[in-house]
């Protein structure tokens, strides 16, 4: 579907394990990497991060592409809102789903633009975090 290369990362923190809906995390973050791919240009990086603190979980994904319509970046979670020029295909739907699933696990999403240009959106969801225990 797109090309992916894995690249060189910063030191790995760790991120304790998560009491949450998985399904509904991992298809929120899917559609906005999905995005992401779309409209970041070939051979560009699609950075994720992920932090905690305060018993919160902080999920940011940036990329390289055009970034966000100016004035727009709350209406990009609107139903069927499609950017100006945006690539044929899609319905519109993606960052709007993806809110509702951040949003039913008591968390919120925003997106904005990058001063070094691109877009980022970030997750932030209260979490219950789990202590590991050794198998």
């Amino acid at each position: 579907m797109f090309p992916v290369s894995l690249l060189p990362m910063s030191p790995v923190h760790t991120i304790p394990l998560v009491k949450t809906d998985q399904t509904l995390l991992l298809q929120a973050l899917a559609n906005i990497l999905h995005n992401a791919c779309v409209y970041t240009p070939p051979d560009s990086a699609i950075e994720l991060t992920a932090r905690h603190a305060e018993q919160k979980l902080r999920l940011t994904v940036r990329d390289h592409g055009p970034g966000l319509p100016a004035g727009e970046e709350s209406r990009v979670f609107g139903k069927f809102y499609r950017a100006e020029g945006a690539p044929a295909g899609g319905t519109g739907l993606g960052l709007l789903i993806a809110r509702g699933f951040i949003q039913a696990l008591g968390g919120d999403i925003r997106g904005w633009n990058h001063p070094d240009g691109g877009a980022v959106f970030e997750i932030l969801l209260k979490a219950e975090f789990m202590e590991q225990t050794a198998a």
